[in-house]
Parts: structure tokens; sequence; C-alpha cells
């Protein structure tokens, strides 16, 4: 499997594709926006005038879109019914096609439906590790799909990733992916006020980060992404929040994580309150800004009550 089509060139997009390329694969691009295109092609990636006919051909299809009405969209035509004409219906027999999107598990589920009555392996392949993952080549892919399905998969994704991991039947993936950030706004809004009411009781916050990282309240924030700034070097916090994961997308992934509880009546008190924080966070204008940026909703209330 050496032709690959990738469809969406967004910030995490467009690395990834570039990694294929980078890798000496037959990469065919194609996205809403020109300008993102060309810069895949320069790296020597191949333009394409549309998403089917960057499909048309492919060993290989990926696609990396905001939600599931586009997924549906794209695969299965425009009312994403399985009317046609999707992806589905212009790509050969025997093309394998991995959907990087982080969407709701039904869509993904409607997707792989479809795909199999045309005799086509899709998997469902979400992705952990942020934009300075997918530039460095080592996401992690959360895989739902058949046995047959994510061993071809594995091949392809392994050009992008360093952990590939197999969730189960279709639409696992997406469940596993937003399990997992559910957790990871959880972590990063207790870190934040721990972090904070340490601050106000005037402790260094790299001497109590070091503190809590190899006690009993160490967890990834701490390790990898310190919510506060100027603790840890090249992390969003330390450079005015830029760049990093969005606060729009952590609301995203927390919305598909509350109607995912509604639809297994799971408990998820937590998620429930770490989204309405972080939409209140981006009702304040930080929706661009990096989700660690909710470490501000607590200095805040610290300067709100000086002022007092």
């Amino acid at each position: 499997m050496t032709s690959v089509a990738f469809i969406g060139l967004g910030h995490m997009g467009a690395p990834m594709a570039a990694n294929l390329v980078k890798a000496g694969l037959t990469v065919r691009v194609f996205d809403l926006v020109p300008e993102t295109i060309k810069s895949l092609t320069d790296l020597g990636a191949l333009a394409a005038s549309s998403a089917c006919g960057a499909a048309a051909g492919a060993d290989v299809v990926i696609t990396m879109l905001p939600a599931g009405k586009h997924v549906r969209s794209l695969y299965l035509g425009e009312s994403g019914g399985g009317e046609g004409k999707g992806l589905i219906d212009v790509v050969a027999k025997g093309t394998l096609l991995i959907d990087c999107s982080t969407i709701d598990a039904q869509s993904a589920q409607v997707v792989a439906k479809f795909a199999a009555e045309k005799e086509l392996e899709f998997v469902d392949a979400p992705v952990s590790g942020g934009t300075a993952g997918a530039a460095a080549g080592t996401l992690t892919f959360i895989c739902g799909g058949s046995d047959t399905g994510f061993e071809q998969a594995k091949n392809m994704l392994s050009n992008m990733g360093a952990n590939i991991f197999h969730a189960g039947g279709a639409g696992a993936g997406q469940v596993a992916k937003i399990c997992n950030n559910m957790l990871l706004s959880v972590l990063m809004v207790g870190t934040s006020e721990s972090l904070q009411m340490g601050i106000d009781h005037g402790l260094d916050p790299k001497v109590l980060s070091e503190i809590m990282k190899v006690s009993s309240g160490g967890n990834w924030t701490l390790d990898k992404y310190n919510p506060c700034p100027d603790v840890m070097e090249s992390v969003p916090s330390s450079n005015g929040y830029q760049g990093g994961f969005m606060v729009d997308l952590m609301v995203k992934d927390l919305g598909l994580s509350q109607e995912a509880a509604l639809l297994s009546n799971s408990s998820t008190p937590m998620g429930a309150l770490a989204r309405s924080l972080y939409v209140n966070h981006a009702r304040q204008g930080n929706g661009e800004r990096d989700f660690s940026s909710i470490f501000e909703q607590f200095t805040n209330l610290k300067q709100i009550k000086n002022k007092g």
C-alpha cells in the first residue's frame, strides 16, 4: 500500500500528511483551503481538485475532519445516509479507509456498515498527542474496526505515530478517545486549581509541581503539559497558551463524552463539570487558545477576590 489519499489538512492533518510524504509514499492531498494544499505540494505531495479525485485509485484513504456530519457526508454522499455519491462509491475494491477524526461513535459505525456492504475495510482511528505529536510522528492512534482492517491500518499509521491500539469493533476507537479526553480535562482542571492554591499560599509553582509529580497527585499534565506559565519550557502555558489543543476542540470532545454518557446511562459528574468549565472559558474569548489556559480561571478568581 503505497498510494495514499489524505483529505483534511488542518492543524493535525497537514503534519500527518507531511510525515507520509517523508516516508516516501505517494500522497495525493485535498482540503477546502488551497493554501494548505500548497504547503504539502511544496513537500512533494500531489494536489487533487476534489476529495473524490484524491481517493480514486488510492490504496489507502485517510481523512481528518471536524465532525461526524462531515465524515458521513464525505464517505456516504451529501446527506450522509448512504445514497451516494461518496468516497465509498469511487474507491476501488480493497481500498483501506481510515478516518482519524474525533467524532461520535454512531457516525463511525454507520460509515463502517455501508463500507462493509461494498467490501471495504473502514477503521476509525482518532489520535492523541496534539500538534507536536503530529509533527514529530509520535501520535497515539486509537482504532476501532475489524481485526483485518486494524492489521492493514497498523503499517500505514506507523508512519505517523508511535503507539497504535485496537480498542474493538467499529466506533470503539471513538469511545476510547473521548474517555481519554474526558479524563484529561478533569486532570487539567484539578492540576490548575491545585497549583493556584499553592501559589495563593506563597509556594513556588515549580517546586510544588516537582513535589506533586513524584507524589500521589502525579499525572500527565504535571509531567508533560504544566498549565502554569514559566514552570515548564516548550509547552503552551509558557507561550501565551498558543499552539497545542484548542479550548474549542476540548469543548467539542467533552460534548461527545456527555452524549455518549447519556446513551449508556453512565454517571460522569466530573466530566460534566469539566465541560461546563471549558464552555464558560470558551465563551470568555478563549476558544482558540490551548486548553491548559483553563488555569487562568483560577488566577482570575484570586484577582477578583483581591480587588474586592
